[in-house]
């Protein structure tokens, strides 16, 4: 009968151990290196001065160093080949941004120069040269018809002139063939009045 209930007791006590066990375990996987080595280091015994640690102990402890060494390891690749994406997405970012920059300031030249035979030249002073331009023509013009003006009046005088004195010239010629004709026949009457003389 104690053995009966030895027996109970261990199966009753038996999933208790296996649920601690279990528990310490689950627990284990979630500890740090450093927190590993403490607890192998308070599990261990003592003799004398020195600790005392099973092989399968420092076994577990080197996989677990070794296995959280390659997952740093593969951290430390993922973070690099981020770092190494980031990198080529900056220098993409900065040509972008200087083709950008270029563009802008391709625009603000255009905005603010016009190209004249070639030549890019400030819209102000272009705009400057030719109201200039415009105006010393315009001055031009004013003078140039003012000389027109005077010279159109000149040659209306002159015309005038001429026509009065082409008048006169007619009036004198007018009058001159008409003395010419009554000379001739003032000198033809003499004639004939000398010619009945003659005969009579």
């Amino acid at each position: 009968m104690k053995s009966f209930l030895a027996f109970l007791c261990i199966l009753l006590v038996l999933p208790a151990l296996s649920q601690t066990v279990n528990s310490e375990i689950a627990n284990e996987d979630k500890l740090t290196l450093a927190e590993r080595y403490q607890l192998m280091k308070s599990r261990s015994e003592t003799y004398n001065d020195y600790k005392v640690i099973r092989e399968y102990v420092l076994d577990g402890v080197w996989k677990i160093t070794m296995d959280s060494i390659k997952s740093q390891r593969a951290l430390l690749h993922a973070a690099s080949a981020t770092i190494a994406s980031l990198e080529a997405d900056k220098k993409n970012a900065q040509i972008t941004l200087s083709q950008k920059e270029a563009s802008m300031n391709e625009i603000v030249y255009d905005s603010t120069h016009i190209s004249v035979l070639g030549i890019g030249v400030d819209k102000r002073l272009f705009l400057t040269i030719v109201v200039l331009a415009v105006i010393g023509l315009l001055m031009l013009i004013g003078i140039l018809s003012g000389k027109l003006k005077s010279m159109y009046v000149a040659i209306k005088e002159k015309m005038e002139l001429a026509n009065t004195t082409l008048h006169e010239l007619e009036d004198y010629k007018r009058k001159s063939l008409e003395k010419q004709t009554k000379l001739s026949r003032e000198l033809q009457n003499e004639r004939n009045k000398l010619m009945e003389l003659k005969r009579g």
